[in-house]
């Protein structure tokens, strides 16, 4: 019976803090392994059981075994992300964003966080700006919440990314708010859906690369999601943004900016340091440095628990699938 050591080889585990507390998250933790096609890396949340996290594995030994996708275009633009934090870091954390002309922001509700949109306003006049929930509103919260954005600041927003989680919450906030919606958890906590009606509940698919299941899996979700697409992160490190800026140079058509810029969150990567140039990103595969790997190591016990993690999932997949993976 084929066992994952020998199909992952160089497997390290790193830990790196985030620069702020982002969806609760303060200190990212990712397994970064080699394959024939170059460095790939498995980073699910730690409190994701192993049937959603076996969609992450799947994505990091396709882009470690198999080629990358057709590419589009050779770099792609990024939208900043402002966490909540306190007014007087919003300059500091969108100036690791230069020429990033779309802002996306984490919000609560309008009370606590509308200062987060003027902040980001104030520092970019220009930004287009982008709500993200997590679905976080009822339906009266966001018919509320939104009623008031729209009020105080007008026509700055691009979208609002996942307002509600109940899919009929988002048919009825779509047919009253003047934004777009754009579509998250709803797709990434539905993996197994048709999606054959997507386009009652929003107006924008957000796909990731690792949640989704990888190139393959997320250009067929894609198709059947039939919606423009945004390409976002699941705050990898640099490895795993390059599967996902591959993933975006993929798509024939990509008219809105990206949300790929989330190691600008943490607060050291595996790569040498890379910053946007003019709010673009090259797309091209990224090969970690030995030092940074040895440097960010985990300690030793949470590479146990990794490695736990990845015989669990493993374990439960047919030999058809393990049998994809071998060179």
């Amino acid at each position: 019976m084929l066992s994952w050591q020998e199909v992952i080889t160089d497997l390290s585990v790193i830990s790196i803090p985030t620069r702020t507390d982002f969806r609760g998250v303060n200190t990212r933790e990712a397994v970064i392994f080699r394959g024939p096609q170059g460095w790939s890396e498995f980073s699910p949340f730690v409190e994701y059981q192993a049937d959603e996290a076996t969609a992450w594995l799947t994505a990091a030994l396709e882009a470690a075994f198999k080629p990358w996708p057709k590419s589009y275009r050779n770099k792609i633009a990024i939208n900043a992300t402002l966490p909540r934090v306190n007014p007087d870091r919003v300059p500091e954390i969108l100036a690791r964003f230069p020429g990033a002309n779309t802002i996306k922001i984490k919000v609560s509700d309008f009370e606590e966080d509308s200062y987060l949109v003027e902040a980001a306003l104030e520092f970019n006049p220009d930004a287009k700006i982008r709500l993200d929930v997590n679905g976080g509103w009822t339906l009266e919260e966001a018919l509320l919440n939104l009623y008031d954005y729209n009020l105080r600041f007008g026509n700055v927003f691009e979208y609002i990314e996942q307002p509600c989680f109940d899919l009929e919450d988002l048919a009825k906030l779509k047919a009253e708010i003047p934004m777009k919606i754009a579509l998250d958890e709803s797709i990434r906590k539905a993996l197994a859906s048709d999606f054959s009606d997507f386009e009652r509940f929003g107006d924008i698919a957000i796909i990731k690369w690792q949640p989704s299941g990888g190139f393959e899996n997320a250009q067929k979700l894609i198709g059947k999601i039939g919606l423009p697409v945004v390409i976002s992160s699941a705050l990898e490190t640099s490895l795993g943004i390059s599967h996902g800026l591959a993933l975006a140079a993929a798509q024939p058509e990509l008219n809105m900016a990206c949300g790929l810029g989330t190691v600008s969150l943490l607060t050291d990567d595996v790569t040498q340091a890379e910053v946007l140039k003019d709010g673009y990103l090259d797309v091209r595969p990224r090969t970690p440095d030995l030092e940074k790997l040895a440097k960010l190591a985990a300690p030793g016990e949470r590479k146990l628990w990794w490695q736990d993690r990845i015989t669990e999932i493993w374990n439960n997949q047919s030999e058809e699938w393990k049998s994809r993976w071998v060179s």
